[in-house]
């Protein structure tokens, strides 16, 4: 039940309309972002002329700059610029990077410095709109789950067109036009946010002057904490130096992603310093909390063993579709269609979004029958799937005399989706279930920190099938890896049910 005072037509209207607004710019930042990730392995290889190894690891460092950085946006967003600007502010970044990456074919020194403004862009932009939606619907939980099911459909339904169509731009009228239709998304969301804006600015503005503080609709302070604390002449100059800050932190990013060592060392600094924040809460941690505190580091851990097989797709799985998969899909002799290497990325959010509504209702039934699995079994049962998809992978390269046929990618990519549901969609409601609310945040920055790891020893994984020069070993490569993939997946599987009955007793403990 809302604590809203009142609910009637008009504020619903309102409500709707601003949310919108959030939701139209999300689905197109989306749009460029996957449409970008779509053509990039292949822009690499195919039009730069990079080495394999070279484009796992640069995929390796940039997935961990995507997923560390929102950690920066989020303080911005909280503490410093506001929500809504800083939000702005990471969509007219990616808007210059993917610009920048149109012009990088003919000039290449601004290959790292467009990758780098695109991974400190989208840290800006990533976890604000989240927090603009839960601010729309704030006081109404109800509402606000069905406006998360929305958002994130919104979110599959830009990377899946973008998905599809900008490697089918690359590949017909080349890299830059693919780049410059990643472009021109942003550009439509944020020319749709300069029409209809205004409506959010003034349903949140309604929504703080009805409350008599903006906690008690379970709300941030509308205003930024510097904004509260400078005087509004200072306001300028605080502005003019967190953009100096985050110039300062582009050409740092660029610096380390110029070298595979400086990308190592962030990452083993990262590693280190999130066991010691795990440490430092855990001792300072009441004695009825530290059983929930146990259970979320080992399942976040657990979650973030999948970005290893996840970042296959954008790197060894990319280039084997480009070199060894047929993309003409056959129904006995008749042709249906075909799809380019990159387009093959698209079927992940495609299955996504089938197998979403499915869970949605195992779950629901589950719950009403007191069968509810618990986060650890549904990992394991996710894993077992991600098994299964590299097995296909693995027997498909094995038995194959000639380029392996698209249904097994459908198959191999379903398989998988389904997977990442049951293990790192989780991520986040693990820490939401376990963690003392008091360090939730903490705990969530934590968790995508976590993630960006995994993504970059995904790359290092993908790095076992990198080809040489010229091309030769292709499909007995990737065949070895995809069978070290599946292995690995078993031996995972194998040690996630030793670790159970722990898990059981943490549980058992937190629910006390």
């Amino acid at each position: 039940m809302s604590d809203l005072p009142r609910l009637d037509v008009t504020f619903l209207s309102a409500r709707r309309r601003a949310f919108a607004v959030v939701m139209a710019i999300e689905l197109w930042e989306r749009f460029g972002y996957y449409g970008m990730q779509a053509v990039l392995t292949i822009f690499m290889v195919a039009q730069l002329h990079m080495r394999d190894h070279d484009v796992n690891l640069m995929q390796g460092g940039l997935g961990f700059l995507m997923y560390s950085l929102p950690v920066l946006g989020g303080l911005l967003g909280d503490q410093c610029l506001g929500t809504r600007r800083t939000m702005l502010l990471g969509a007219f970044g990616l808007t210059i990077g993917y610009g920048l990456l149109a012009l990088s074919l003919g000039h290449q020194m601004v290959f790292l410095p467009a990758l780098t403004l695109i991974a400190l862009s989208n840290g800006l932009f990533k976890p604000n709109a989240g927090t603009l939606v839960r601010r729309i619907y704030a006081g109404d939980g109800t509402a606000l789950d069905a406006a998360f099911t929305l958002y994130y459909m919104a979110i599959n339904v830009g990377s899946t067109v973008s998905m599809l169509l900008t490697p089918w731009l690359q590949q017909r009228y080349g890299a830059a036009v693919a780049f410059l239709a990643c472009v021109v998304g942003l550009l439509i969301g944020l020319g749709y946010y300069a029409l209809e804006g205004g409506y959010m600015r003034r349903f949140l503005a309604q929504r703080s002057a009805e409350s008599v503080t903006s906690q008690s609709v379970g709300e941030p302070p509308s205003m930024p904490l510097v904004e509260r604390l400078v005087s509004p002449l200072s306001k300028g100059m605080v502005s003019a130096g967190v953009l100096l800050a985050l110039i300062v932190v582009w050409g740092f990013c660029t610096w380390v992603l110029h070298s595979a060592a400086l990308v190592r060392l962030c990452i083993i600094i990262a590693g280190f310093g999130l066991v010691l924040l795990w440490v430092w809460l855990y001792l300072r941690a009441e004695q009825t909390e530290r059983p929930g505190l146990l259970l979320t580091y080992i399942l976040s851990t657990q979650t973030m063993a999948y970005q290893i097989f996840y970042q296959q797709m954008q790197t060894s799985l990319t280039l084997f579709a480009m070199r060894d998969v047929s993309g003409v899909y056959q129904l006995g002799p008749y042709r249906l269609f075909t799809m380019s290497a990159g387009q093959f990325q698209a079927l992940n959010p495609i299955s996504v979004m089938l197998f979403s509504p499915f869970l949605a209702w195992l779950y629901r039934r589950s719950a009403m029958k007191g069968r509810d699995a618990s986060p650890a079994v549904k990992i394991i049962c996710g894993y077992v799937l991600v098994g299964v998809a590299f097995l296909i992978w693995w027997v498909a390269t094995s038995q194959s005399t000639g380029p392996v046929s698209p249904w097994v990618m459908v198959a191999g990519y379903g398989t998988m989706s389904l997977g990442e549901l049951l293990t790192i969609g989780l991520g986040l409601a693990i820490v939401a279930r376990y963690a003392p609310a008091r360090v939730s945040a903490l705990l969530m920055g934590g968790l995508f920190l976590l993630w960006g790891v995994g993504m970059y020893l995904g790359s290092l994984v993908a790095d076992l099938a990198s080809l040489p020069a010229d091309g030769s070993g292709g499909m007995a490569g990737y065949g070895a890896l995809f069978r070290t993939l599946f292995l690995g997946c078993v031996g995972l599987c194998c040690v996630l049910v030793m670790l159970l009955p722990v898990l059981r007793r943490l549980e058992r403990a937190h629910w006390l």
